[in-house]
């Protein structure tokens, strides 16, 4: 696949836990900032209450988290991490049309009720095109989704081109991400109607129907 590799792993802007107790206390952290962007969104989190809240130090916050960037990257990485584990599930079993079809239009539904219950994930997504390493992330993670659906493709269409493939499946993900943004800048009824629109367009796309 052209650009960056699915499996690449892009550089995180932070130092990972490698004791137990660090961990926890990294857990308490990401759980303060999701508690804060919840109620005042990610602009104006400051470290200071991020520190309070998980009732840490701010020097052991800034230790493993160097600024506020790195923070909301390591929620996106989980979210990101999340979602594709729920992708890969619901696909590798596929083998014809019919399973196709059943197991994207639940892969839509689950994400788009993500975006609506989920305000830190909403928040996360919402300033990536204004950020260039948090975008390379969500086209990694595009890149990486869109293989579980091309090997899905390959099972249903074993002669077709793998190129073409996996251009469908890159664009299919990447217009479902634009049409969540969408769906949820409107109000519920429309943003419903959206959704289904894509599932449709989406899925002749796929099966052919």
């Amino acid at each position: 696949m052209e650009g960056t590799p699915a499996n690449e792993q892009m550089a995180s802007p932070r130092r990972a836990p490698s004791q137990q107790r660090s961990r926890e206390r990294v857990e308490r952290m990401l759980a303060a900032a999701s508690a804060l962007i919840t109620e005042q969104g990610s602009d104006a989190m400051r470290m200071g209450e991020v520190a309070e809240r998980a009732g840490v130090s701010i020097g052991s916050l800034y230790q493993f988290f160097p600024d506020k960037r790195a923070i909301i990257w390591a929620l996106a990485e989980r979210y990101t991490a999340e979602s594709q584990a729920c992708i890969s599930a619901e696909l590798k079993d596929v083998s014809d049309a019919e399973g196709l079809r059943r197991a994207f239009s639940k892969l839509v539904d689950i994400y788009y009720r993500l975006f609506l219950a989920e305000p830190v994930m909403r928040d996360i997504w919402s300033g990536t095109q204004a950020d260039k390493a948090l975008r390379q992330l969500e086209l990694a993670d595009s890149r990486a989704n869109a293989e579980f659906l091309v090997a899905v493709l390959k099972r249903l269409r074993p002669g077709a081109d793998p190129v073409s493939l996996e251009t469908t499946a890159f664009l299919i993900w990447q217009m479902g991400e634009a049409a969540m943004r969408l769906a949820i800048s409107v109000d519920r009824q429309e943003g419903d109607r959206l959704v289904a629109a894509y599932k449709r367009m989406a899925l002749r796309e796929l099966t052919g129907d």
